[in-house]
Parts: structure tokens; sequence; C-alpha cells
């Protein structure tokens, strides 16, 4: 009862509590609008919500902790407090739960109303809790460093060195990250292959791997351990077994961070692009999760992965002039399948895009692979529309008229007739798979050559003469037996 009603004491007296709403205005310019401003996915807001609380509570946390902690020293009343009955570590305890619980809330309040409002805009998939529970273990790390600063370095100053050291600790350290094998991935800001940046592809055709999560928790737990182990160590702070608990706790903690620290060293990015620690990954992580796609009512159907839903429309229209062309004809795709992205990591980088997306064997599925999908910032519907013309477009085009642009001329040339429909790109400025840079000039149409006049004599013919010869020629077409005189 006695440690209740402490506690009770000292979280009415928390200089936290009056911090509650600088950590509301910092969770919002820095977490919440820039979060909400991702496309309505789990995989990203949760990102978002781990990175940026951290960001965001950290210099405020450590600061209300250090004030805490430095209050007998500040108020000069030491000596007082000295005499009472109950040992100065227990004192100590019950300031920093207070503190900590404070901020737990505030941490708990935000991330409920990020959550909640993603639960609304999205119709799959549910909320990740491993990112959330990471940001909810830096916490009690944060108000544990600021707190031991505050008891064992009292000064007005502390406070404010606090909040700046533990923000320029944190921030900094992503700086000696260096690819995907790095014990920096440990500190709370990683959520993912550092170098990457904002990735919507991860944790939506596979499971989110907890496995750097994990070793993230360990670490913290084992930081805020030591930090608070070691203000029992002090001759003042209790009698000999609390401080010979209170270095075994030390011990323990530095392991636990240890362990942690060397865990996260041994992590690579696996093909699905997360980090995969050997020691702590599962192998039922690896198996793609079971949907049922989303599809378009187009001549030829657009699917895709019921969390990109909102893309559906765009999508759809965007290559819908070409799908409506080709629809029926011998060798058409009879789908549109959206797939995972597969993550390559070399010399030269990381790679996220797969070498070939044309439809293959019996099965005549072309896999799409979303622009929106792949690391970088969101687009609008614009910006999709024409990357979605300007390379899926020309791809889809070649897998359909032969093996790729270059196959033949003939080839280039009614391929390059058919993305007339889409009406994004000249015919000198389409960009075809394998090309070096944007907008390169198609191989064998430039203008004014026999391949440029075939493919706008081809584009210019009505549409259903254009179908009826495709009909008829596109398997010589396919096999580089029409030249550019008998295209018609």
């Amino acid at each position: 009862m006695t440690t209740a009603r402490l506690l009770r004491i000292e979280l009415r007296h928390n200089a936290m509590a009056w911090m509650l709403p600088v950590v509301a205005a910092l969770f919002w310019l820095i977490t919440y609008r820039k979060t909400m401003a991702t496309a309505p996915m789990w995989n990203l807001r949760a990102a978002g919500v781990q990175s940026g609380s951290v960001i965001g509570f950290v210099a405020p946390l450590a600061g209300a902790a250090a004030w805490m902690g430095s209050r007998e020293s500040r108020s000069r009343i030491t000596d007082t407090v000295t005499i009472t009955p109950r040992a100065r570590y227990g004192r100590l305890l019950a300031t920093w739960a207070a503190t900590t619980i404070w901020a737990l809330l505030a941490y708990a309040g935000c991330l409920a109303v990020v959550y909640a409002v993603t639960a609304k805009q999205t119709s799959w998939g549910g909320p990740l809790w491993w990112p959330a529970a990471v940001a909810a273990a830096s916490m009690p790390a944060f108000t544990a460093f600021g707190f031991a600063a505050g008891v064992l370095l009292p000064s007005r100053f502390t406070a404010p060195l606090a909040a700046i050291a533990a923000f320029f600790l944190l921030v900094l350290s992503t700086e000696l990250i260096k690819g995907s094998h790095s014990y920096w991935q440990v500190t709370p800001i990683v959520t993912g292959p550092w170098n990457l940046g904002p990735d919507p592809g991860v944790a939506t055709f596979y499971h989110f791997l907890p496995d750097l999560p994990i070793a993230q928790v360990m670490f913290l737990a084992g930081f805020t351990t030591v930090l608070l182990a070691i203000l029992a160590l002090p001759a003042g702070a209790g009698g000999r077994s609390l401080r010979t608990a209170g270095a075994g706790l030390t011990m323990a903690g530095l392991a636990a961070a240890a362990t942690a620290v060397m865990l996260a060293g041994t992590g690579t990015m696996n093909q699905y692009g997360m980090i995969d620690i050997p020691a702590l990954h599962d192998a039922a992580s690896d198996q793609p999760i079971q949907y049922t796609p989303v599809c378009s009512r187009t001549a030829i159907p657009v699917c895709l992965n019921p969390a990109y839903a909102s893309y559906l429309s765009v999508t759809a229209a965007a290559l819908d002039p070409l799908l409506s062309e080709i629809a029926g004809l011998p060798g058409a795709p009879v789908q549109i399948l959206q797939e995972a992205v597969p993550y390559g990591q070399d010399s030269g980088g990381i790679t996220v895009r797969p070498a070939t997306r044309r439809a293959g064997g019996s099965s005549r599925v072309y896999h799409l692979v979303l622009p929106a999908q792949l690391p970088g910032p969101d687009m609008t519907s614009a910006q999709l529309t024409s990357e979605l013309r300007g390379t899926d477009g020309p791809d889809f085009a070649a897998s359909f008229t032969g093996d790729g642009a270059g196959a033949s001329q003939a080839q280039d040339a009614v391929a390059a007739a058919l993305l007339l429909d889409l009406g994004e790109r000249g015919l000198t400025q389409i960009q075809w798979p394998g090309q070096q840079g944007p907008a390169d000039p198609l191989p064998g149409l430039i203008r004014g050559t026999p391949a440029f006049a075939a493919a706008r004599r081809f584009a210019s013919l009505p549409a259903p003469v254009r179908r009826a010869w495709l009909a008829d020629h596109l398997a010589a077409l396919r096999a580089g037996q029409i030249t550019l005189g008998q295209l018609p």
C-alpha cells in the first residue's frame, strides 16, 4: 500500500505530465502528418509510427526524466529524505516508474489514433504489433537514460543536456549503418534495411519478420536494466543485498544488450526485403500470405494484392487501351497479376525489380510489379499512370509481340504502334525493358527510318483491321518471320 501511495503521489507531481502537450505536438508534427500521408497500408503506417515516435519522444522524455532525477539535489532536500525509513533506491524507482507511465500513456494514445484511422482506411490485413512494441520498449529506455543522468549528475543544466544528448546519440547512430550486416541496426529507429527508405512492398505478400524487432526489444530491455541497476550501486542507495542485486542486474543487462547487438550484426536482407537474423528466424514466416486478389472488369482482368486495392482503378485505367486492343488474340495474356518484388543485394546496391515480368508457359498470366510497391515516396494518380504507361506498357507490348525490344524490327514496330493507344509517349521516347536511362530512343525506330514509318503506318489502320491482321499473323510475327515490308 505504501508503494502504491508513493507511486500515486509521484504521478500527480511529475514533470512528464506537463510535457504531454509537447509530446502530442511533436508526434503530430514529426510522425502523424508524414505517416498518414503514406498509402493506407499497415506495413508503412507501422514503420512510420516506430521510427517517428522514437525520434519525437526521445528528447522530451529524457529531459523530463532528468529533471525528476535531479529533483532532490535541486531542491536541496537530499539530507532530509535520507533519514526516512524507506531506502533511497525505492523512492528513485517510484519516481522513474511514474515518469515512464506517463510516457507510455502518451505513446499508447498516439499509437491508438494512427492505428484506428488506418483500420478505417484499409480493407485488408491487420495491425503489425512488433514495430509498435519496439517503440513502446524505447520509452522506458529514454526515461531511464534521463533519470540516471539526473541522479548521477544533478544540475539545472542536466535536463536540457540529457535531452540534446539523447536525441543526437539516437539520430547519429544510423550514420554508422552500412548495408544489412551492421550492428547499429539495433537502434530502435531502424525498421528494415536502412538504405531502402519507405518500402510498401514488404509484409504484404510475405509475413512480417519479427527478427530485428526482437533484437531491438532485447537491447532496449538490457539498456534500461543497466541504467536502473547502476543507481543501486552507491552506498547510500540501500543495503549490501541491494547493491549486490544491482551489480548482478547490471551484468545481466549488459549481457542482454551485448547479445542483442551481436544478433543484429548477423542480420541480412532476405529476398522479401526484411532483415533475417538466423538465430531468431522462424522458417514458418517464409511462407507467402494467402489472399484473394481484387480484380478489375477490363478486357483482360488486372488483379492486385488486396493491400493495393486503392490502386486498382488507376492501374486498370492506365493499361485498359492496350489490354482492349489485344484481348482475345492468340497468345494474349488472360490475366494481369501483381507479384511480389524479389530483393537482392550486391556491390552495386540493392535491386528491387524482377528481371522479367512477362507471361510465360501455358498460364498466360502477365506478372505485374506496381511502381507504387517499390521503395520511394508515394505517387499521385497521374504519376502512377505515367509510370505504368512508360514502363509496363512497353514491357507488356514487347512480351506480346515477341521476345522483347530489338528481337526484330517488325516486332518493335508493331509493339510501338500498339503503344500509341496509351497516348503517353511518342515513338522515339518509349523506354523498353533492359534499356539504360529514362526515355531512351527505341532501337530501330528513330524518326525517319523504315521501322518508324512502318510503325506509323500500322498504327494508322482502324483498330478492327489491326486486330484482324494480328489474329492471322501473330504467330509468324512472334517467330520473327514477318518483315517490315509485310506489315500492312
